[in-house]
C-alpha cells in the first residue's frame, strides 16, 4: 500500500490504558504561559523515566477561560490516578506556584462526561493551599471552589480538585526518510498538523522520538534498550528493518484522551508526511503482548475518506 510515493508498512501500532487530567493554566500574557508551559511540561516524556507524560493540547483565547486572560490546556498522563495526582501537585508547586500572574483551573469537570466509569476527583489546590500558611482563602467561581494562596506578586488561584479519567498512552508511527534532513522536515509536519487536534498530546523533545525502544536489553538490569533494527549504523551487524536507502527514522509517539483522537491524530499526521523523500511509514509495538490498543496502519488510513482515494495497493 502506497500513499503518495511513500510505502504504508502492514504494522500497528500498540498503546496501553493511562490515566489522565487536565488543567487550564492561565496567565497576565502569552510571555508568562509560555514560560510556565516550558516549566511544567519539561521532563514530562515517558513514564519508563518520568513521573508523567505531559504536554501542552492548545493555547487559548481569554473568552475561553474562567478569569478571562490568555490560557492554555495542559494534559498529564500517568498509569494511576494516584501518579497523576503526585506528579501534578509537584510539578503546579515547583513550575505554576513560582511562576509569575499564573493560575491553574480544572480543565476536566464531572459535567464534561456522559459516562462517569473511571472518573474520579483528585486533589490539588487542596494541598498546595498550605503553602500560604494560614493566610490562603477559599472562594467559589461558579461551581469552582479554588484558593487564593498569598504570593510576593499578589495571590496564586488555584482551583480545589480537579477531574482524572481513562486515556491512552503509546499511539505512534514511524517515519523513514532517506537522510536527517528530510526526516526532521517530516516529522515538523507532523507535529504541526498534530498541535491542531483536540485532545492529543505528542509528549517528547519537539513532539518527536530519535531513541525509539525495543523490551529488554543484553544488560539484565535495563528494561528496554535502543531498537537495534531502526538504527542506521547498525545494518549489517543486526537483523536491520530497514531498506537500503533509509539513513533516518523518527518516531512520533502520541497520547490521547480515547482511541478517536489518537486515530485522527496519527491519520493526519501521516498523510501530511507522506512522499517529499520518505520512503516509508511503519509503527512501533510488541507483537500485541503488552498493550491492549492496537491501531493497525492500512485499516486506519483506508477507512478514511478524505484520503482512501490516494491510496494504491502495491
Amino acid at each position: 500500500m502506497f500513499l503518495d510515493s511513500t510505502e504504508i508498512v502492514d504494522s500497528f501500532a500498540e498503546a496501553f490504558s493511562m490515566r489522565y487530567s487536565r488543567i487550564v493554566v492561565t496567565a497576565m500574557d502569552k510571555h508568562w504561559l509560555a514560560s510556565a508551559a516550558q516549566a511544567f511540561c519539561g521532563y514530562g516524556c515517558s513514564v519508563i523515566g518520568c513521573d508523567a507524560e505531559v504536554g501542552v493540547e492548545s493555547w487559548l483565547e481569554p473568552s475561553q477561560t474562567v478569569d478571562g486572560r490568555p490560557g492554555m490546556s495542559i494534559l498529564i498522563f500517568g498509569f494511576s490516578a494516584q501518579a497523576v495526582e503526585k506528579a501534578l501537585v509537584n510539578r503546579s508547586g515547583q513550575c505554576l506556584m513560582t511562576c509569575p500572574t499564573t493560575a491553574v483551573f480544572d480543565g476536566l469537570p464531572e459535567s464534561s462526561f456522559s459516562d462517569l466509569r473511571g472518573y474520579e476527583r483528585i486533589k490539588l489546590g487542596d494541598q498546595l493551599r498550605y503553602f500560604g500558611d494560614g493566610y490562603q482563602k477559599s472562594k467559589i467561581i461558579g461551581d469552582r471552589r479554588v484558593w487564593r494562596v498569598p504570593v510576593m506578586d499578589g495571590e496564586f488561584v488555584i482551583e480545589d480538585q480537579v477531574g482524572v479519567a481513562k486515556g491512552i498512552g503509546g499511539g505512534n508511527f514511524l517515519i523513514l526518510t532517506v537522510n536527517q534532513i528530510e526526516g526532521l522536515n517530516a516529522a515538523r509536519r507532523a507535529i504541526e498538523e498534530i498541535q491542531n487536534i483536540p485532545g492529543v498530546i505528542t509528549p517528547f523533545p519537539g513532539g518527536v522520538v530519535r531513541s525509539g525502544s525495543k523490551v529488554g536489553s543484553k544488560y539484565p538490569k535495563l528494561m528496554a534498550s535502543t531498537s537495534d533494527g531502526y538504527c542506521p549504523t547498525l545494518k549489517g551487524k543486526v537483523t536491520s528493518q530497514l531498506p537500503d536507502s533509509v539513513q533516518c527514522v523518527y518516531e512520533i509517539v502520541i497520547d490521547g484522551i480515547d482511541e478517536k483522537s489518537i486515530e485522527e491524530a496519527m491519520t493526519k499526521g501521516i498523510q501530511i508526511v507522506a512522499g517529499n523523500q520518505v520512503h516509508s511509514i511503519s509503527a512501533g509495538n510488541y507483537g500485541g503482548k503488552l498493550g491492549k490498543f492496537h491501531f493497525h496502519l492500512r485499516p486506519l488510513l483506508s477507512s478514511d475518506p478524505a484520503i482512501s482515494a490516494e491510496i494504491l495497493d502495491g
